[in-house]
């Protein structure tokens, strides 16, 4: 069913702009990543946050370490979002290490740098346990060496490339990684919805369903690309705003379209499920067709108890940049990104190269 019409591909935005070609990751410093905090600790309460650089270790690895260090159940060591081993990442984590005064912080942040050596920022008491979302999102600094032409020319590409994306914005695909080899995790997540298959790890059993509702996502994202409805409002968007996270109806596109165009708000996109805020209208026809591409039905949502949700359409880019690195030999550009987003979705712009088999940092991708 599925495999006769499965297709991975995505449309640019910046189609008519040469990329730069290039490689990711040769070292760990050329992927750097910082964490965007959602909210700073109050300097009270049970949970120790402590921010600090990893460099050659998953997110997992430093949690089981810290938890060893300190006697604690690994459900006692929280953070934020999983970020990649080949990369240099800055985070949070959470220890419950009961309370303690304030003076007691820096033996503990000793602790962690003389017998796991690593290198903590900042550290401070909070009242709750650090969970997956709590972040604003990531700042990314990223190196791209071996470029398809010469230092000149990877500037003005990257340049050209850099302004189109400032102005448009780009569309909230998400990254390759999550579908699979060819894309058979959406496939199993399809037979999951089915009820042709079944998965008793919960958590694995989501997973695959996300990966089905995301192929699903980035198919209608891509169809506003190709339908020229990238860069305007359809009568019927779930329209978000960009400074609240508010959600409204749009019930005249030409009305609010000023406010989209001046970057105020944007559509949303659909995490397809049984309670999902449906779009209406001239946007309604076009959710419905999407789904309609493949044998999976609203019923067979609710059913597999998928409520769904709604995910940002278009991310926007005011803080990218691109610079050349002559020690690298290559450009390292920088942007920030929201919870939930790709940094593949970025780099392939600017690139203009496959990135399915590229690492990528995983948060909050379900929103």
């Amino acid at each position: 069913m599925l495999d006769s019409i499965l297709d991975l591909r995505l449309p640019y935005i910046t189609n008519k702009l040469p990329g730069i070609g290039g490689v990711l990751r040769t070292t760990p410093d050329h992927f750097v990543v910082e964490e965007l905090p959602l909210y700073a600790p109050s300097g009270e309460g049970q949970h120790l946050y402590v921010n600090l650089t990893k460099v050659g270790l998953t997110t997992k690895d430093v949690q089981v370490q810290l938890g060893r260090l300190f006697g604690l159940r690994s459900g006692d060591v929280g953070c934020a979002g999983l970020k990649d081993k080949q990369a240099r990442t800055t985070q949070t984590f959470s220890l419950n290490v009961g309370h303690h005064p304030s003076d007691a912080i820096p033996d503990m942040v000793a602790r962690i740098q003389d017998a796991l050596g690593l290198q903590v920022h900042w550290a401070a008491f909070h009242r709750n346990k650090l969970k997956a979302g709590h972040l604003l999102g990531n700042r990314f600094t990223i190196t791209v060496t071996e470029l398809a032409c010469g230092a000149e020319e990877a500037q003005a590409r990257a340049a050209a490339i850099i302004a189109k994306l400032q102005t448009q914005g780009l569309p909230n695909y998400f990254g390759p990684q999550r579908f699979g080899s060819g894309g058979d995790n959406v496939r199993t997540g399809m037979e999951i919805l089915l009820g042709e298959r079944r998965k008793a790890d919960r958590w694995l059993r989501g997973l695959l369903i996300a990966a089905y509702q995301s192929y699903l996502c980035n198919r209608y994202l891509a169809a506003r690309v190709e339908m020229g409805a990238f860069d305007h409002l359809l009568t019927g968007d779930v329209a978000k705003k960009y400074a609240t996270g508010g959600m409204f109806d749009v019930v005249d596109a030409e009305v609010e379209q000023p406010r989209y165009a001046a970057q105020e708000i944007s559509f949303t996109a659909p995490m397809y499920g049984s309670k999902m805020w449906g779009a209406k209208g001239e946007a309604a026809a076009l959710e419905a067709a999407i789904l309609a591409q493949g044998p999976v039905t609203v019923e067979h949502f609710a059913a597999a108890r998928v409520e769904g949700t709604r995910r940002l359409g278009r991310l926007l880019l005011p803080e990218f940049a691109a610079a050349w690195d002559g020690e690298a030999l290559g450009l390292r550009v920088t942007f920030s990104l929201p919870k939930g987003a790709f940094a593949t979705t970025v780099l392939r712009e600017l690139m203009k190269v496959d990135l399915a088999q590229t690492p990528e940092i995983d948060d909050d991708e379900g929103s």
